[in-house]
């Protein structure tokens, strides 16, 4: 079978070292506000940059089919994609379809995911949503938002990740990376994640919402980090209101990149 992931060539992250595009500074208190139509315009700039800087971006799951994404993107909850592609061949291998897994004895589930951490809670909520998947929905993957949240544990996140790169609906998937980008590129005031997502949705085309996903989670992976992020070496420093949160020397800057391998 064919994965439906592929591989980043060299060209995928730039990693520039020198910059001499202009730097956007904080904004000043008493400073008039940004407009609707600024903002809009700034943001789609943004998602442009992004898509030259990471043109190979996708999901970082391994997955051949719907069934497959669900149960990674539940999987992948407090830990890397790269530690879940280390489980899920075992894991689909000993149980190929929803209904394999439904019949699972969870100990053995268990000793397969234990390395993804939290396994108990995950082993329980992976099993659970293959009973589901096999009483309600004949064994398959629903492929609308409203039937993929009634499954157990499944918010619009994980039904997000699913309808873009599954089913190829669109949707944002607001995920630690792009709750953080949003507010530090000013795209949204909010913390709740479903108040992201509409927010992002209305500044962005439809069609865009997959890929502004994608850009989002590997600019915050390689680039923006939580702590330190990368500002000297960002292609979209001069469209950030928080430009100086991290090292502005390029020098400096450039250490702090990840590349798809441990990012």
């Amino acid at each position: 079978m064919t994965t439906r992931t592929r591989t980043a060539t060299p060209t995928s992250d730039r990693s520039e070292t020198t910059s001499t595009r202009p730097r956007r500074s904080r904004r000043a208190p008493g400073s008039k506000p940004e407009s609707r139509l600024a903002l809009v315009r700034r943001a789609r700039r943004i998602n442009r940059i992004l898509a030259e800087t990471y043109p190979d971006a996708h999901c970082e799951l391994d997955f051949e089919n719907p069934y497959q994404l669900l149960i990674a993107t539940i999987l992948s909850a407090q830990t890397t994609d790269k530690r879940v592609n280390m489980v899920t061949p075992r894991l689909f291998g000993t149980y190929p379809e929803p209904a394999d897994l439904a019949a699972a004895d969870p100990s053995d589930v268990e000793s397969i995911i234990a390395s993804t951490g939290f396994f108990r809670a995950k082993t329980k909520a992976i099993i659970g949503v293959a009973k589901a998947l096999c009483e309600r929905f004949d064994g398959k993957v629903p492929n609308r938002m409203e039937d993929l949240v009634t499954l157990p544990g499944v918010g619009r996140k994980t039904a997000n990740v699913v309808l873009g790169n599954a089913f190829d609906t669109p949707g944002i998937t607001v995920d630690t990376h792009v709750q953080r980008l949003s507010r530090r590129l000013g795209l949204s005031t909010n913390t709740d994640p479903d108040k992201i997502e509409a927010d992002l949705a209305a500044l962005f085309p439809k069609s865009e919402w997959t890929m502004l996903s994608h850009r989002l989670i590997w600019h915050g992976r390689r680039r923006c980090h939580a702590r330190k992020p990368a500002c000297g070496v960002c292609p979209v420093a001069a469209l950030c209101p928080s430009y100086g949160e991290g090292p502005t020397d390029p020098a400096v800057a450039s250490k702090l990149l990840r590349s798809a391998s441990t990012a």
